[in-house]
């Protein structure tokens, strides 16, 4: 049997990074947001046993690595089954574009074996793997808006924001996110700061949010009527939130801060580098502008598509999985 789902993106909402922990890894604060875009990936059921993995791209890894392997292997030892699992990966977005393509693989790969085992893992379980296997994969077992914190891995459903067009810049700049932690704390070194200043402040800036989206619920106007609603994304943005990462990465790459100027000059509420990069996206009001600003990218031999954010509900009912 061979289930098949769409693998989404992320975007982030703000991404604030703090001290490195005695894991290794940084502490973060982030909101992450899921979008349209998407991988397709195929689990087969077949007599054997191991995990293969196919993928036309070159640049996806086809072994052990691989967190769509990681996370399988790790489910089907708790779930007790013996069988060969071959995995296949249509990708469609890019490879290292901090869209959180092979993590958001790893999660549609987890839900399309237990679809194809008709075998599920307790939600926690789930959310336990996934957190071993990587930081931001936890995610995309929430969907919509959501609060990462921790190494990004503790994840908490936030208010959704209302479905937004939304502008992906995709220039062909790999970034490797290690590379790009090592140079934020190269930049820490010149420029100290109080990580935990720091940290208390997003989490400030996101209680503030929070309080603004309860004092729209109370006034008795809804997502479908507008209104407070509407204004969520704006009030976000209001809070100042932006994305650490652009100190180290727009310097070396002066090209992504000029597209994220493009975007906002063609009219987006709000614009941001997406993870370490080299994503960029701009948040609109209306397809119209959005398009707009797709055609303006593009004409300058940047590649661009027009998408739109996802709330949760969206998120699982296009995986077609009640949860």
């Amino acid at each position: 049997m061979t289930v098949t789902i769409p693998s989404f993106a992320k975007i982030n909402l703000g991404l604030r990074i703090g001290a490195t922990r005695p894991d290794g890894f940084h502490d973060l604060r982030t909101v992450y947001q899921t979008i349209a875009l998407h991988d397709v990936v195929s689990i087969s059921i077949e007599r054997g046993s191991g995990i293969g993995i196919r993928c036309e791209d070159p640049r996806v890894p086809t072994e052990s690595t691989n967190s769509c392997f990681r996370i399988v292997e790790r489910a089907v030892q708790a779930l007790k089954v013996r069988a060969r699992i071959v995995i296949e990966i249509n990708k469609r977005l890019p490879v290292q574009g901090g869209l959180g393509g092979a993590s958001g693989n790893a999660v549609a790969a987890l839900l399309s074996l237990e679809r194809s085992l008709r075998k599920k893992l307790p939600a926690a379980e789930r959310l336990q793997i996934a957190a071993e296997v990587g930081s931001d994969i936890p995610l995309f077992l929430i969907g919509g808006t959501v609060l990462g914190v921790g190494r990004g891995e503790e994840v908490y459903p936030l208010p959704d924001l209302p479905p937004t067009p939304c502008v992906i810049a995709l220039p062909d700049i790999p970034i490797s996110t290690p590379k790009a932690f090592a140079d934020w704390d190269e930049e820490a070194k010149l420029t100290p700061s109080t990580h935990s200043d720091r940290m208390l402040e997003f989490s400030r800036e996101i209680s503030a949010w929070l309080n603004a989206a309860q004092i729209g619920r109370r006034s008795g106007v809804s997502a479908r009527g507008g209104g407070r609603a509407e204004n969520l994304l704006l009030d976000l943005v209001r809070t100042g939130i932006e994305n650490d990462f652009e100190k180290v990465v727009f310097p070396k790459y002066p090209e992504l801060l000029e597209v994220k100027r493009v975007l906002e000059k063609a009219g987006a509420k709000y614009a941001s580098l997406s993870g370490s990069g080299s994503a960029i996206y701009g948040l609109f009001d209306s397809q119209q502008k959005a398009e707009a600003a797709a055609k303006k990218l593009i004409r300058q031999r940047t590649r661009a598509v027009v998408t739109s954010t996802l709330t949760r509900r969206q998120y699982w009912k296009r995986l077609q999985i009640s949860d």
